[in-house]
C-alpha cells in the first residue's frame, strides 16, 4: 500500500531514547521507526525491556527523544502532541471528581465551553456503554468500569489517533474480553470517533485479534525486530488454524534467539560503573525471569512427559497459561539450559532430562548448582555471603545496588525471584523480620 501524505498521521523516525542513571546512561529505544495511518489499528508488542510504554510517551509528546524525532501530520513533535489522547493502564482517574467530571477534563483544557463540553462527555459516556452513571465516583465504579471511563474521556476529544498502554492487563480476563469486543465494533461500525489506534501490549492474542500490523520490539534495548500485516476478517476466530498460526509466528519471533544475540542481554552496558567497588555487573546484564521454582519445575516435567519437546503454543495450552504469560518460564528454562526454545518448539537438553527424572532431593542439588553457574544475582548473594564477617547481608543493600540498573519496583522483583531460588536451592535463606538474608547454616532470628 502507498503511503500519501495525507493518510499518514505519525512517522517515528529512528528514534533513540537514554535515561540519565545514577551508574550512567540506560539506553530503553534503539533507532526505532514506525508508521501510523489512517484507519488502521496498530500494535506494539513486546516483553518486559522493550520500551513499548517509553515509545508511545515519545509519541505523545510526553517524552522527547534524545535523537531522531516524531512527526504529527508531517510536523515535527516539540511538545505534547495535540492530535492524540491516551488510555492508561492505571485508569489515572481523579478520585474526587465524577464520571462526567473526569470524562470533561480534556474538553476543559482546551477550552471548550461548559455547555458543549457536557453535551459532548454525555455522548462520549453513551457511546462507551457508561449511561446512568455520570453522577458516579470512581470508587463506586469496577475496574471494567473505570477504565471505560478512561476510554470515554480519551474519546470525547475525537483524536485523530488513540494511544493505548496495556489497556486491558489491568482487568480480569472476561471483562478485558468484554471491552475488546464492544471498542472492536464501535470501530468497524464506524462510530469510533478517531481516525487510527495504537495499542502497547505484551499480550500476543491481543495483539493479533486487534491489529491490522503487529510490530514486535526486541528487548533490551527496544527496536523494532519485526512487522506483521494481519489480514483476517473481523471478527477474528482465535480458534482458527490461520489466527493459531499467526500466534505461533510471532511466539518464534519473541522466543527466538539470532546467532548475533547476546542471551540474556538486559538495557544495561557492561561498562556501566557501579559504586562501592562492585566489580561484578553481570546481574544486571542477565536479569532473572520473574518465574517461580514450581513454575519451572512444572514445565521441565510436563516437557519430559511430552518426549523431550513440544510446540510452545500447545504448552501454554496444555498448562492454561497466557501464551505471554509462558514466556518468563521458558526464559527461566533456557537461562539454567535445562531446554532451548527453536523454532517456536521448547526442547529439553541432556541436563533438563536429568532434573526431570531425578528426586527432589537431587533434583534440589542439580538446582543449585545450575543457580550458582548460571545466575548471576544468585550468584552475587551467595558471594556476598560467604564474605561477609557474620554469614548476613541486608536485603536493601542488594536492592540499592540493583536500582543502579533497574527501576525501584523492578529491582524488588529481581531480588524476589533470587529469594525464590536460592531457598529453593538451599543457597541461602531470608529472614523476612529483619529484611536479611542469611547462610542456611544459621537460624533466623
Amino acid at each position: 500500500m502507498t503511503v500519501t501524505a495525507t493518510d499518514l498521521l505519525l512517522r517515528v523516525e529512528h528514534v533513540c531514547k537514554t535515561f540519565a542513571t545514577e551508574g550512567g546512561e540506560l539506553t530503553v529505544l534503539d533507532d526505532v521507526s514506525l508508521t501510523v495511518r489512517e484507519g488502521e489499528i496498530v500494535a506494539l508488542l513486546g516483553r518486559s525491556g522493550s520500551g513499548k510504554s517509553t515509545l508511545l510517551r515519545c509519541i505523545a509528546g510526553l517524552v522527547a527523544p534524545t535523537s531522531g524525532r516524531v512527526c504529527y501530520r508531517g510536523t515535527e513533535l516539540t511538545g505534547a502532541n495535540a492530535g492524540v489522547s491516551m488510555v492508561f493502564q492505571s485508569f489515572a482517574l481523579l478520585p474526587w471528581l465524577t464520571v462526567l467530571q473526569n470524562v470533561e477534563l480534556g474538553l476543559e483544557a482546551r477550552n471548550v465551553p461548559a455547555a458543549e463540553r457536557r453535551e459532548r462527555a454525555l455522548r462520549a459516556i453513551d457511546l462507551i456503554g457508561l449511561d446512568g452513571f455520570e453522577s458516579a465516583y470512581p470508587k463506586e465504579l469496577s475496574g471494567g468500569m473505570r477504565q471505560r471511563v478512561g476510554f470515554a474521556r480519551a474519546l470525547v476529544v475525537e483524536p485523530d489517533a488513540l494511544l493505548m498502554d496495556e489497556p486491558f492487563s489491568a482487568l480480569d480476563v472476561l471483562t478485558s474480553e468484554n471491552l475488546r469486543g464492544e471498542l472492536l465494533r464501535l470501530w468497524h461500525d464506524g462510530d469510533f470517533p478517531t481516525r487510527s489506534a495504537l495499542i502497547v501490549t505484551h499480550n500476543i492474542e491481543e495483539a493479533i485479534q486487534l491489529a491490522d500490523r503487529v510490530l514486535v520490539l526486541d528487548s533490551n534495548p527496544g527496536r523494532i525486530k519485526a512487522e506483521l500485516t494481519i489480514d483476517l476478517p473481523q471478527p477474528r476466530d482465535r480458534r482458527s488454524p490461520a489466527f493459531e498460526a499467526l500466534v505461533d509466528t510471532v511466539y518464534g519471533i519473541l522466543t527466538g534467539r539470532d546467532a548475533t544475540e547476546v542471551p540474556g542481554r538486559a538495557v544495561h552496558a557492561d561498562a556501566m560503573p557501579l559504586p562501592d567497588g562492585i566489580s561484578e555487573p553481570a546481574e544486571l546484564n542477565t536479569p532473572l525471569p520473574r518465574a517461580s521454582t514450581g513454575e519451572l519445575g512444572g514445565l521441565i516435567e510436563l516437557l519430559a512427559a511430552l518426549g523431550g519437546h513440544e510446540g510452545l503454543a500447545e504448552i501454554a495450552d496444555e498448562l492454561r497459561y497466557e501464551l505471554d504469560d509462558l514466556l518468563p518460564v521458558v526464559d527461566a528454562a533456557e537461562l539454567l539450559k535445562l531446554a532451548f526454545a527453536e523454532d517456536g518448539r521448547l526442547h529439553l537438553t541432556e541436563q533438563g532430562r536429568r532434573y526431570a527424572a531425578a528426586d527432589i532431593l537431587r533434583a534440589k542439588e542439580q538446582f543449585a548448582t545450575l543457580a550458582v553457574e548460571q545466575a548471576p544475582l544468585v550468584r552475587r548473594v551467595v558471594r556476598r555471603l560467604r564474605h561477609s564477617d557474620n554469614g548476613t547481608v541486608r536485603a536493601d543493600t542488594i536492592r540499592a545496588e540493583l536500582r543502579y540498573g533497574y527501576s525501584e519496583d523492578y529491582a524488588r522483583t529481581q531480588l524476589d525471584t533470587a529469594i525464590d531460588w536460592g531457598r529453593y536451592g538451599e543457597l541461602f535463606e531470608y529472614d523476612a523480620g529483619n529484611d536479611r538474608l542469611l547462610l542456611p547454616t544459621r537460624a533466623a532470628t
